[in-house]
């Protein structure tokens, strides 16, 4: 398994990383694994959304969008 040094680390980043570690009842080393695999899928998606063709809906999507809300306001009031 490798190994990742950080050096440097800001101070203010390293307490924050601590805490968050702490009130999750976690280790420092799980926290920031997770937060990379978390940053890396993100990336990986946004990768694979970029490749895909755009779709034309034929309307804006805002107006898709406000007249959906619309529909559902008026359904429950």
């Amino acid at each position: 398994m490798a190994n990742l040094q950080i050096r440097n680390m800001p101070d203010t980043l390293h307490d924050r990383l601590r805490r968050y570690a702490r009130e999750s009842n976690s280790t420092m080393r799980a926290v920031a694994l997770n937060a990379i695999e978390r940053e890396l899928a993100r990336w990986e998606w946004q990768k694979r959304l970029a490749q895909r063709p755009e779709t034309d809906l034929g309307v804006d999507a805002a107006a898709l969008l406000e007249e959906e809300r619309s529909r559902r306001d008026s359904e429950i009031g």
